[in-house]
Formats: C-alpha cells, sequence, structure tokens
C-alpha cells in the first residue's frame, strides 16, 4: 500500500507484519513489556474512537508529555486517526516554556506520564483561561487517566468506527499532522507545523537506505517528542523494525544487552559517553590484560575504513577477537548500526566504533524539514568521515553564495504556527528554507557542515571563527566535557571550558593535589597548567588566528536541566554568555 499520512503506517504494520509479537516493547523495573503487531493496531483505534466519543473535534490540538513508552505511539497514532493535531512535549522544561507552549498551541487536552510531570504542569493549567482537559498515562490517583478514554473507545466502537474508516479515506496527505516546538538555543520555542506527507515521504527515505528488516530490534531512547526519534521510529515501522525503549539513558548498555537490539539512534554527546567508559576500562585493568586494551583501544583510533587489503585487516581481526568482541557481547552480541545526528561527532569515535563493527552513520537535518537531509548511506556502508553523507533522494537542496544551506520540497515544514513574520524570515520567495547552517561538498557529494551560519563571528583583525568545528576539535581532550569559543570583536579566540569532572578528579588524586569542590579544582594553577597544555596541543594543528590563547575553567557541569545545553545537547550560547558575563570580560582585560 501508498503510505502518504502517519496511520497509513499501522495499516501496512497490520496488513503486512501481523505476526509480530514484539513491534513496541519497553524495559521497566519488572522487566520487559511487550505488544504485538494487533495490539498495537486495537489499542491506538479504540482510543481513537475514545476521543471522539468524549467529545473531541478534528483539529483539536493536544499536548502528549511522557519519556518513551509504547503510550506514546499509541497516543500519536489514535490522534492522527481522530485528524487531530498532536504536539508532542519534552518531558523536562522549564515552567516557562510549558506555559507559553500550552497557551500558544491552543491545546485542547493534556496527556502527562507520571506525577513528577503532573507536579510541573498541572499548576500551570490551572492558570490558563480556557483550561484542557487533562489525562495522565500513569495511575495517579485522582487524576482522569487514559485508560478512561480507551475503556470508552471500546464500549463505542461501532457508533465511532465507521467515522475514523471515512478518516482514512478523506484525510490528505498535506495536512499539517503534529506541531513540534523547537526546543531551541534562543528566544522562546516557535511551533514547526509538519505534514503528513513530510512525515511519511521523510521516513520511507530514509528507510530505503537501511539495512534492518522485520527480522530486527532497535533500541530507543531518544527523546520521541524530537523529530530525529520520531522519524527513525516510523522508519522501524514502516521496515516492520520491533522497538525496544530503553528504561532511562542510564540504563542503555543494559538494555542493550537484554533486548539484544541490532543497533540505535544517538546523538555525539550519548556516544561520547560511551566512548570514555570504554576507555575508563581499560585504565582498570592490570598487567598484559591492560597492555592489550589499551593497543586494541588505540589501534581502533587509527581505522580506515577505506583500507580493505588482508595485510591492513589483519590486526584488527585480532583486535576484534580480544578486545572488540567483548564490547559488542556487553550490549547484546551483535555487530550494530547507529544513525548519529544533531551535531557533529569526533572523528575518533567513528573510527573506534566502525573498527569494531558499531557502525556510525552520521545525518543531517531539522524539525523544519521532517527531519533528513542528508545521511551517510547504510546500504553503501561507506562511511564517509566527517560529512554527513549525501542528500537524501527526493529532497531539494542549494548552497548559497555564502555556502547557507538551502532546501524545499515535499518535507518542508507548512509554517511556524501563528507566526507568519517568523516563516517569511526563514522561506523566501522562491520557497527555498534558509537552514542557517554553513555547509560544502566534497568531490564525492558528500556534504560537510561547517558551522552555523549566525555563530560565525570576526575577530577584531578580520579573520573569521567557525566556533562549533573548534569546539569539536578541542572536545578530543579527554579533560574537556564542553567548551564554548568566544571571542568576536577581539583581538584573539578564547573560551570557557566545562571540564570532565570525573576525570580531572581522578589526574588530582594521582597528583596529589587537594580539593573538596568543582571549584577548588578549577581554581587550582596545576589544573589550569595541565588542561591549557591539552588546548595548546590541539592549537598546534589549528590556523594562527583558531588557536584559543586563553581559557577560562568554569566550576559548573553544563546540562539542559541548568540551562547551558538545549534537549538536544547543543550550546545555548546567549545562556553561556550572559551566566559567565564576569569571566569572559577578565578573559580580555589584560589584552
Amino acid at each position: 500500500m501508498k503510505v502518504t499520512r502517519t496511520f497509513d503506517l499501522l495499516t501496512q504494520l497490520k496488513e503486512q507484519y501481523s505476526f509480530k509479537q514484539d513491534i513496541l516493547s519497553i524495559r521497566t523495573p519488572k522487566g520487559w513489556v511487550k505488544y504485538s503487531v494487533d495490539d498495537y493496531y486495537r489499542i491506538s483505534h479504540n482510543l481513537a474512537y475514545g476521543l471522539l466519543a468524549a467529545g473531541f473535534q478534528e483539529g483539536d490540538r493536544v499536548v502528549i508529555i511522557t519519556q518513551n513508552r509504547p503510550e506514546w505511539n499509541f497516543l500519536d497514532m489514535a490522534l492522527s486517526l481522530a485528524h487531530m493535531i498532536s504536539i508532542p512535549v519534552y518531558p523536562t522544561l522549564s515552567e516557562e516554556d510549558y506555559r507559553h507552549i500550552l497557551n500558544h498551541s491552543g491545546a485542547r487536552a493534556v496527556f502527562v506520564g507520571n506525577e513528577k510531570i503532573l507536579g510541573v504542569v498541572g499548576p500551570l493549567l490551572e492558570e490558563m483561561p480556557l483550561r484542557p482537559e487533562l489525562f495522565t498515562v500513569n495511575e495517579i490517583e485522582g487524576q482522569k487517566n487514559w485508560n478512561e478514554l480507551l475503556k470508552l473507545g471500546e464500549e463505542k466502537a461501532d457508533e465511532w468506527a465507521p467515522v475514523i474508516e471515512e478518516n482514512k479515506k478523506k484525510i490528505d496527505p498535506e495536512e499539517v499532522c503534529t506541531i513540534i516546538y523547537t526546543s531551541g538555543t534562543t528566544g522562546m520555542p516557535k511551533g514547526v507545523m509538519l505534514k503528513h506527507i513530510g512525515l511519511t515521504f521523510n521516513a520511507i527515505g530514509h528507510a530505503n537506505m537501511q539495512i534492518r528488516d522485520h527480522r530486527h530490534r532497535m533500541l530507543s531512547f531518544l527523546p520521541l517528542c524530537h523529530i530525529y526519534e520520531r522519524s527513525m521510529n516510523y522508519e522501524y515501522q514502516y521496515l516492520g523494525v520491533s522497538i525496544y525503549y530503553a528504561e532511562s539513558l542510564r540504563s542503555i548498555a543494559r538494555d542493550l544487552n537484554e533486548a539484544h537490539a541490532d543497533g540505535f539512534c544517538a546523538v555525539p554527546r550519548v556516544m561520547e559517553m560511551m566512548f570514555d567508559k570504554l576507555q575508563a576500562k581499560g585504565d582498570e585493568l592490570k598487567g598484559m590484560s591492560r597492555m592489550i586494551y589499551k593497543w586494541a583501544f588505540n589501534k581502533a583510533l587509527k581505522f580506515d575504513y577505506k583500507r580493505k587489503d588482508a595485510l591492513y585487516k589483519l590486526p584488527y581481526a585480532i583486535a576484534d577477537k580480544l578486545v572488540y568482541s567483548k564490547w559488542r557481547e556487553a550490549l547484546g552480541g551483535h555487530e550494530m548500526l547507529i544513525v548519529s545526528g544533531g551535531s557533529s561527532i569526533q572523528d575518533k569515535i567513528i573510527r573506534l566504533y566502525t573498527a569494531a563493527k558499531m557502525y556510525i552513520f552520521e545525518g543531517y537535518g531539522m524539525t523544519e524539514t521532517s527531519p533528513v537531509i542528508a545521511v551517510n548511506n547504510p546500504k553503501e556502508m561507506l562511511i564517509v568521515i566527517g560529512t554527513v553523507g549525501k542528500i537524501m533522494p527526493g529532497i531539494e537542496m542549494k548552497l548559497a553564495d555564502d555556502g547557507e544551506i538551502l532546501t524545499k520540497g515535499i518535507c518542508l515544514m507548512a509554517g511556524y504556527y501563528k507566526d507568519p513574520e517568523a516563516t517569511a524570515q526563514v522561506i523566501d520567495e522562491e520557497g527555498w528554507f534558509h537552514t542557517g547552517d554553513i555547509g560544502e561538498f566534497n568531490k564525492d557529494g558528500y556534504l560537510r557542515i561547517t558551522d552555523r551560519k549566525k555563530e560565525i563571528f570576526k575577530l577584531s583583525a578580520g579573520k573569521y571563527i567557525a566556533p562549533q568545528m573548534l569546539e569539536n576539535r578541542f572536545k578530543e581532550s579527554p579533560f574537556i566535557e564542553n567548551i564554548m569559543v568566544i571571542g568576536e570583536n577581539e583581538k584573539f579566540a578564547s573560551a570557557l571550558v566545562s571540564p570532565d569532572f570525573n576525570r580531572l578528579q581522578e589526574w588530582a588524586k594521582k597528583n596529589k593535589i587537594p580539593f573538596t569542590t568543582h571549584a577548588d579544582l578549577v581554581n587550582n594553577a596545576q589544573v589550569k597548567k595541565m588542561v591549557m597544555q591539552e588546548v595548546d596541543a590541539i592549537n598546534d594543528k589549528l590556523a594562527q588566528h583558531e588557536q584559543l590563547k586563553r581559557i577560562h575553567l568554569v566550576p559548573d557541569e553544563w546540562s539542559a536541566a541548568s540551562g547551558e545545553l538545549s534537549q538536544t545537547m547543543k550550546l545555548k550560547r546567549r545562556v553561556i554568555m550572559k551566566k559567565y558575563e564576569k569571566e569572559i570580560k577578565e578573559i580580555y582585560l589584560h589584552e
């Protein structure tokens, strides 16, 4: 069948993969809870009937705030079938962001996952003049539960099933299916309106590059409210791949192992954390085991996927037998396919995982483009390190004179909700969406993202600095967790550095440096000298004007929760600049 609306994926699953008993699964404290294709189809339809029977109307906007779980999919499909608009929201936003989204969207109903989210969102709903109806997914005493709608739908199925079947015929693929409020790095979130056809065309586009099928399992842990993980989930459903939801970010390794997963999606920060754990494992070993582990680890950092000759591959085969295979065993035993997006990933990480047969395919896209624009193709098994792959078939894209990536076509958003002015600022008169990213193509047509247009700045001497590219280079140091390059209109580039405090504490103990707090560490002269030496080692590989002349170590670990990072782990530059305004002035006080 032709899939052009999101609920078509559900129909196709029923027609082609009804034999699957674990299309959706989640790890709970009591073990794995699994749902069959028949369960998925039945629950989604009954929930759609229940929504209509409860008085909700076509076009109503419904907010979903919950962690990854099968119920998210049931709600997503039910709203689509009922001709409503879903608004998935991060369960970790600030009260200010929640207040803005709830009011701006004009939501008729809100579904929250658990008591913690309810504690934040519930009081905000009380403030609203037109209060949305609130439902919980977990059973919470005194609150309406989504199961009430499910039960109502079962009772009223005969009445509402014909309406849903008619919806399947009449809903236009060009209609808006969802509004996704971008987390953003500046300002209040904007509501991106995405169409059925954009979502399905894009998901099928990258599904056609996939080498996993209905025989495989993929672990899902990135938030489903983000278009990247949502699109991948649609891809899995299109292919009949089983989706296993991790219990939490802290349990990824265990859940990969238990699910015997064949891959997952990630952002670079997740891969960096896994990389750090693998590196730390070698430090724990002793004697010959330590030597072998370190040899294999360092060998992997130099892996060249282009080399096919047997002599070159022999030491990697030995390393695989002794070390890499053990890594895979700990994660479920399978060779893996990993898709990475959100920001650029360090070369050494791609090389290490590729050597260990856990293949990372980097891609690029935006919420406004549904999302994928370019991706390295798993079917080609060609990972061009430093690029985000070739432009996906069916995507229109070109580079502006200044290198900005422009795109238009079937996957482009319908615009920003209630904000034609902001829409006009990013979509020009010819229909080209201006991404704000600067890129270039290599000789083989692979796209490389060089920086964000708005983030590139000039030094006082007129030299341009592309901070993202430099930040990625400096994060090669194991002691640098996060870094923000600064220096607009100054004589030289500098940076604020948030260290890897776990590693820094270990180093301090070995060097008998006393400390109690993070502030003790970052203010210590020996620590400052050591981190600057790390920076200088990378400076030596850079152009003169790109080198960091000074750094300031901050005592804070940057995160989305503390506000320095977005929900997708990108630097909130304005927030950081304001937070460390005094420290930045001190950096340039004595030039």
